[in-house]
């Protein structure tokens, strides 16, 4: 009796260890060839604030509101931070004006049951400080660049900056 006991006790532990490495596979394993997914990794608001970003109080151009809001994407997207953390980690960031605006508009959201999400505010942000009109502008302003009067290196700046807001593909010349 005594040695059945111990045989299904062995069989059971082999089972439980063997679905155990399934599992492990499963998380690891490609899905339709593709790479597996990095862990993810928690990201802290100590991890965030180690990049010095500078807060935003809503008083500055417009160009440098976008400028700001593109910053902090391209840390959100180099750190893989979570969707979930980027709200929070860029409402922190919002001072003064700013401040005040977010948590107006996060509490018309919420009357009208909209989701609280990153990307609420994302759009929310740039219809404030970076309207569609101002887009526009740019991209005409764009479009109707000449040299004129400036050098090669003043006209090359202007191009670059300009040509973000330029919504058809661009070739290399």
């Amino acid at each position: 009796m005594e040695v059945a006991r111990a045989t299904v006790e062995d069989a059971h532990r082999q089972h439980m260890e063997a679905l155990r490495q399934l599992e492990e596979n499963k998380a690891t394993a490609p899905v339709f060839g593709l790479e597996p997914r990095p862990p993810v990794r928690v990201w802290s608001l100590k991890d965030f604030l180690k990049h010095h970003l500078v807060k935003f109080n809503g008083k500055t151009s417009l160009d440098a509101a976008n400028q700001w809001l593109k910053d902090l994407e391209r840390i959100f997207d180099a750190k893989m931070c979570p969707v979930d953390n980027r709200l929070a980690f860029v409402v922190y960031m919002l001072t003064g004006e700013a401040k005040h605006w977010w948590m107006s508009m996060k509490s018309i959201m919420e009357e009208r049951e909209k989701l609280v999400t990153w990307e609420a505010f994302r759009g929310k942000f740039l219809s404030e400080y970076f309207p569609d009109s101002v887009r526009y502008a740019k991209e005409v302003e764009f479009l109707q660049l000449t040299q004129g009067g400036k050098s090669v290196a003043d006209y090359a700046e202007k191009f670059k900056h300009l040509s973000r807001f330029y919504t058809l593909p661009l070739d290399e010349e």
